[in-house]
């Protein structure tokens, strides 16, 4: 039974690390757009929230992607009048994401679905290895 609680925590965690992946590469794809139209707010940068949750058919804690919320930090201002989503002074608002920032936490995020991907194919290995020695 302690194999499969190791596999249910394990899986959830490859759940909530793959939502925030997909997060952080919506992040990364908008990371150059502007406005749709003069004067309205680009893309704003988004953030991830994770929750405990109890599998309580298992009786452990389990952990899950919570909300998803914006990032309220202020948008970069790029001086270029001739751009068409320029204002009257010629700034482009441009998105608050940094790329940086989100390639480190994608970095992050693929090493926390690496370590539960590995807590997956120890468990597989140390049941198989349960099985044989029964089995015998």
């Amino acid at each position: 039974m302690d194999f499969l609680r190791s596999l249910t925590v394990a899986a959830s965690g490859l759940r909530a690390q793959a939502g925030r992946m997909r997060v952080i590469s919506e992040n990364i794809a908008n990371a150059d757009t502007t406005a749709t139209r003069p004067g309205a707010d680009p893309y704003r940068r988004k953030v991830v929230t994770f929750q405990k949750n109890l599998d309580q058919a298992m009786g452990v804690n389990t952990v899950q992607l919570g909300q998803v919320k914006r990032d309220r930090s202020e948008f970069k201002s790029v001086y270029e009048p001739s751009h068409p989503m320029a204002d009257a002074r010629g700034f482009v608002k441009k998105p608050n994401v940094d790329s940086l920032i989100e390639s480190l936490d994608m970095r992050e995020a693929q090493r926390s679905y690496e370590a539960n991907l590995n807590v997956i194919s120890t468990t597989r290995r140390m049941l198989a290895r349960t099985l044989e020695i029964l089995r015998a």
